[in-house]
């Protein structure tokens, strides 16, 4: 059902820390102008964990309104707890997303039955459901045998693996009919070479056209070209990695004047050692003109 290069999007923020819906439109538009297929509001990048209820409705609610039906939506609607969870996802398919992204709960680390009664009763909302499997900020896992026995219901269609296992990928390929997007920029080609669909992507924030371009080579069948494309991306790939996401992502936004560098705590502003690490990366990238 989904397929290509996926943002996850940054919220931009207003020195008062209040949202700029304003920036987040620019976000959008640009995002689609440079070619991505979807948009993916309110995950990890979002910092959808410091965002209040009315603020991720009004995060997804803008995403829909300026994608107008040209890219799929899939809105972030998940969390360690079911109930809020339904109610969002419920709440996104009623204002137009084409899919929700459900995180793993995170905090109170249910076993694998839990995982599957809190996932399926999400998917009776009736949405199209991508799960998220990042163990390392969850620290709870989807087993494969859990994966497979959700990949039955018939809205659950997709998973995002950010465990950084090819192996996993490879297998859910392999016993599943989900649709596997990476979560890690940099195992976008190997995973897409056992048969991943795409990436949830937090470089594409800054090089949107390059990263369409690497899934859609390598969905094309042409890894040479992909590889090429990924030897390009890679140092920028890590680059998004040297602090904690999303602070190395929105930094380099603002030095692109796309939004202002702020963030809500306990995310914060990145040490000038690393800052300047970035830039650098950002120059040799010809992301950014050198000062």
């Amino acid at each position: 059902m989904f397929a290509g290069s996926f943002v996850a999007l940054t919220t931009p923020f207003k020195s008062d820390l209040s949202l700029d819906l304003e920036a987040l439109d620019r976000l959008v538009e640009r995002q689609i102008e440079a070619g991505i297929t979807g948009l993916v509001p309110c995950g990890t990048t979002g910092e959808s964990p410091t965002l209040s209820g009315e603020e991720q409705r009004a995060v997804i609610s803008r995403v829909i309104a300026v994608a107008a039906g040209r890219v799929p939506v899939i809105a972030g609607t998940g969390s360690y707890d079911t109930r809020a969870s339904i109610e969002l996802t419920a709440w996104a398919k009623e204002a137009g997303a084409d899919g929700g992204l459900v995180i793993t709960p995170y905090y109170n680390k249910p076993d694998q039955k839990g995982l599957i009664r809190h996932f399926e009763a999400l998917a009776e909302v009736g949405l199209p459901l991508m799960l998220y499997n990042v163990p390392g900020r969850t620290g709870v896992a989807i087993a494969i045998e859990t994966a497979v026995k959700l990949s039955a219901h018939p809205h659950i269609v997709s998973i995002k693996e950010a465990a950084g296992c090819v192996d996993r990928v490879s297998e859910l390929c392999n016993r599943t009919d989900l649709d596997v997007f990476s979560g890690d920029d940099s195992l976008t080609l190997p995973m897409m070479s056992v048969g991943a669909k795409g990436v949830v992507s937090v470089a594409a924030n800054l090089v949107p056209d390059r990263v369409a371009a690497l899934c859609q080579t390598a969905l094309d069948g042409d890894f040479v070209a992909a590889r090429a494309l990924h030897a390009r991306l890679f140092p920028v790939f890590r680059a998004m990695f040297i602090e904690t996401n999303p602070q190395p992502v929105k930094t380099a936004q603002a030095r692109l004047g796309l939004l202002e560098e702020v963030f809500r705590l306990p995310l914060c502003a990145m040490e000038d050692a690393t800052r300047a690490e970035l830039e650098e990366v950002m120059c040799r990238a010809g992301i950014l003109e050198r000062s």
